[in-house]
């Protein structure tokens, strides 16, 4: 970045971070001795955080590398770097190569302050995938969603399997940032009535819930409806009789009927199955998935944007997060993966096929009782 203005335009600006005097530090260093452009191991244009340095950087990589004693004397090798950066990094002057030289406190650190550079570049870059994680899962125009955010967790991990590989674990590397409230669980109309479908058919067609083990109650965005599923598992589990009856009988023991919901609104809901449990429930977990895509990437930003995260704490800590979208993922897998002889589903009524379910019955009125 070339020296500040002394206009009052500048002064709403973010103070510069140390990145920036590492690199004006590493700049000036190899201004003033050139032959440290061999010491300070792999370094690309595009790891400054500044537009104009990495442009500096590029032309001091291209120019040939000057005599060391004659350089000591001469501004050649100083004016063919100027004249090579400048047609990208218009506002770079002379004076600035003068000012970087000034700065740089001790030449023989400038790998030291590459290291720096190379630390801070991978937060951002690990920001980024964060970020394309999140928006990737929030992108309601994807035919695919689940599919490509999946494919974009890959995409992080690999690159903290690349990071993992370029800078040294040290002990104690466990981050301690706080870290921000989970995004809000989807709880529209379309999510909350998968859910109530999900419920009903469950209560129609018990024997398949035992099948679906790879569905939590912490998967449904209403609590009320993951409590409901806790009652069915519980029946099923307890090999009890279940219908609309006596999951109502079981929500009362679990003191669901309090507040939550009325007995006869309860006894529609449950009475008004369509399709199959099996298409609901993925439904609901693909939501639970993609809510924990993005809490993970939500994490992950939030790790990157503290600046006393090393890069081994920003690995340790996203590659933590990522674990917990690999648990969910797990059970996805399981859920839309082929079936296997033992895990085949029994024979039962006709229902609609798991490509997707018929129109909606219409509820059944709601007797008022007196």
């Amino acid at each position: 970045m070339p020296p500040p203005s002394t206009d009052d335009e500048n002064d709403d600006l973010p103070p510069p971070q140390p990145v920036h005097y590492a690199e004006q530090s590493l700049l000036g260093a190899l201004l003033l001795e050139a032959h440290r452009l061999d010491e300070i191991g792999l370094l690309e244009p595009g790891h400054f955080s500044n537009h104009t340095h990495g442009e500096l950087f590029r032309a001091m990589r291209s120019a040939p590398a000057p005599d060391t004693e004659q350089h000591r004397t001469s501004p050649a090798w100083l004016n063919t770097v100027l004249d090579t950066a400048r047609p990208h990094a218009p506002g770079l002057t002379a004076s600035y190569l003068h000012t970087l030289i000034q700065i740089c406190p001790w030449p023989q650190h400038a790998a030291t302050y590459a290291r720096m550079i190379r630390a801070d570049h991978a937060r951002r870059s690990l920001r980024l995938h964060a970020e394309r994680l999140a928006q990737t899962a929030a992108d309601t125009t994807l035919p695919h969603r689940a599919k490509a955010t999946l494919q974009q967790a890959d995409t992080l991990a690999r690159f903290l399997d690349d990071l993992s590989g370029r800078f040294t674990p040290h002990p104690g590397s466990l981050p301690r940032t706080a870290l921000p409230p989970a995004p809000a669980r989807d709880t529209g109309e379309e999510a909350l009535d998968e859910e109530r479908l999900l419920i009903a058919t469950a209560t129609a067609y018990p024997a398949e819930t035992s099948q679906m083990r790879w569905l939590i109650p912490g998967d449904f965005a209403l609590p009320l409806h993951a409590a409901l599923w806790q009652c069915l598992t519980a029946l099923t589990h307890r090999g009890e009789a279940v219908d609309p009856i006596t999951v109502l009988w079981e929500a009362q023991h679990r003191g669901l009927l309090a507040h939550d919901i009325a007995p006869a609104n309860l006894l529609t809901l449950l009475s008004t199955p369509v399709g199959s449990p099996e298409h609901w429930g993925e439904k609901v977990l693909e939501r639970a998935l993609l809510n924990r895509a993005q809490t993970t990437a939500v994490n992950i930003t939030a790790l990157t944007h503290d600046p006393a995260n090393s890069p081994h704490q920003l690995i340790t800590g996203s590659r933590r997060a990522l674990a917990e979208l690999t648990a969910v993922r797990s059970r996805w897998h399981q859920a839309t993966g082929p079936a296997t002889p033992r895990t085949a589903r029994p024979a039962r009524a006709p229902a609609a096929p798991r490509a997707g379910p018929p129109p909606r019955a219409a509820p059944l009125p709601v007797r008022a009782t007196r």
